[in-house]
């Protein structure tokens, strides 16, 4: 795992300081990688399949970005210029020709987040505790709550990472912790990341096109753990975390921590009677256990019964706080002050007898199994479909069965979810809504149809939106545009 690249010593880069460095992906992470570079006096050269956006970069106007739209063209441009070091953005994926011949070229291949440690490690900022984060679900709900209880315990703590601002972005801030969100993307390229605290808190099946197999994505999601100093937390009742875990090399010390949504056991973090308890981070933990927070602290992020996603996020984040030694006062206070990002798991309101809840950042099967557990059975109007990705939902169908009154299809493509409802919950009304003019309006009213009184309507896609918008947002923006305009009819009604 780890890159035994040669580094000049004033800079934390590798090779020939005089050769240039290839940026290849010029989206955000890619410019933000590139003005960092830039800002320190490297020769930075870009490139793209696509021709980039007009970007507000102004440190970045006399970078030459080249655009080759053919792989095996552009890795034949990039090799050319004799690159001391390629910095890769997400999207290019470990198969592609570019990958493949600077790898065996000989040529360091960073992604944005280690180029940030490097940067950070050489710089003012050295030894600055990294929280790290990662998971098929729940990262930037964790993240952001992570922040929030560092915020609240006096740190000039930021949200970094793929919560959308690039590390790069951020290093040269003042900050004096980061809470990194990692993607499996992020993390196949990282090797000497050595986060104070880290977690993986789930792993299911996705972006199998660009890791290859299931295999190759745990085991991207495995890295997180390398080179932990502190403490490695792993959901105790996740045996393949815990392997993760298990298998990690780490610095001499670390810990490994479980958290629980049951009674905590030595070194675990969990659920006693509606409390947060820590049995982890103290002396006496083999006897006793410490307060941080209930359930109430977490009333405001869902509703009065938070579901096992949200307080298992919460759990997470008090974790890695108290890895990093926050005291537990701060812990309550950071969760109660923690407002969650737009379309993941956020309650609209109680409109026309229901409670609305927009979360189309749920764009896989495990993150929409998520989003409705806890709620009552047979009390859930499902909203689903969109682009499904190759998915088999049948598993998910079967587990949330139980819990569903109603389903209203939507998307370009509702045959895999159609199919799956049919023969895993042949009881439950179904009812599909295609794409005509303002479509989500209709979609609303069906699900007002198939309700009950005190019913909750839940946009969980478990399937990619770009069959008919931009991205997750814009799907979200529209249905809670939709929920509120019937809002507005039904008081009418009244």
């Amino acid at each position: 795992m780890a890159d035994d690249t040669d580094l000049t010593a004033e800079s934390g880069l590798p090779g020939d300081p005089g050769a240039p460095i290839a940026v290849i992906g010029w989206g955000t992470s890619g410019r933000a990688a590139a003005l960092a570079l830039v800002q320190r006096g490297h020769r930075v050269v870009g490139f793209d399949q696509r021709a980039p956006e007009s970007a507000s970069d102004d440190g970045l106007k006399d970078v030459d970005v080249h655009v080759v739209a053919e792989e095996a063209a552009l890795a034949d441009v990039v090799l050319a210029i004799h690159p001391r070091l390629v910095v890769v953005s997400p999207g290019v994926a470990p198969h592609t020709p570019v990958w493949r011949r600077t790898k065996e070229a000989g040529i360091p291949l960073w992604g944005e987040v280690e180029l940030a440690w490097r940067l950070q490690e050489s710089g003012p900022h050295a030894g600055r505790p990294w929280l790290t984060v990662t998971g098929t679900n729940g990262k930037t709900t964790t993240v952001g709550m992570l922040g929030s209880i560092l915020r609240a315990a006096g740190e000039k703590a930021l949200e970094v990472g793929n919560i959308g601002r690039p590390i790069t972005r951020a290093i040269d801030s003042d900050a004096t912790a980061f809470a990194v969100e990692l993607s499996s993307f992020q993390l196949e390229t990282t090797y000497t990341v050595s986060p104070e605290a880290s977690i993986c808190l789930n792993v299911d099946a996705d972006h199998l096109d660009w890791h290859g197999s299931v295999q190759a994505y745990a085991a991207a999601k495995a890295r997180i753990y390398h080179l932990t100093r502190v403490a490695c937390i792993y959901p105790a009742a996740d045996v393949e975390i815990e392997h993760m875990v298990e298998e990690a090399d780490v610095v001499e010390g670390a810990r490994a921590i479980g958290i629980t949504l049951g009674i905590p056991a030595i070194s675990q973090v969990g659920l006693v009677e509606g409390s947060l308890v820590d049995r982890a981070f103290l002396r006496t933990r083999h006897h006793e256990a410490l307060h941080l927070a209930t359930l109430d602290d977490l009333v405001h992020v869902a509703r009065a019964q938070p579901s096992p996603a949200v307080v298992s996020d919460a759990l997470a984040a008090a974790a890695l706080a108290r890895a990093h030694g926050v005291a537990p006062e701060y812990v309550a206070a950071g969760l109660r002050d923690f407002r969650p990002a737009a379309h993941r798991r956020a309650v609209i309101g109680e409109v026309a007898d229901m409670t609305w809840i927009d979360d189309s950042k749920a764009t896989n099967a495990h993150a929409a199994a998520a989003s409705v557990a806890g709620l009552e059975p047979g009390t859930v109007i499902w909203i689903a479909g969109g682009d499904a990705k190759g998915q088999d939902f049948d598993d998910l169908v079967a587990q949330v069965a139980p819990l569903l009154r109603g389903v209203v299809l939507i998307g370009a493509d509702r045959a895999p979810l159609r199919g799956s409802l049919r023969r895993k919950a042949p009881d439950v009304p179904v009812v599909e809504v295609d794409g005509h003019e303002d479509w989500m309006f209709s979609v609303v009213n069906e699900a007002v149809g198939l309700s009950h009184p005190g019913d909750t309507v839940v946009l969980a896609p478990a399937t990619a939106s770009w069959d008919q918008f931009h991205d997750y947002g814009q799907r979200g923006d529209v249905f809670v545009d939709a929920v509120r305009r019937l809002d507005k009819e039904w008081g009418k009604r009244a």
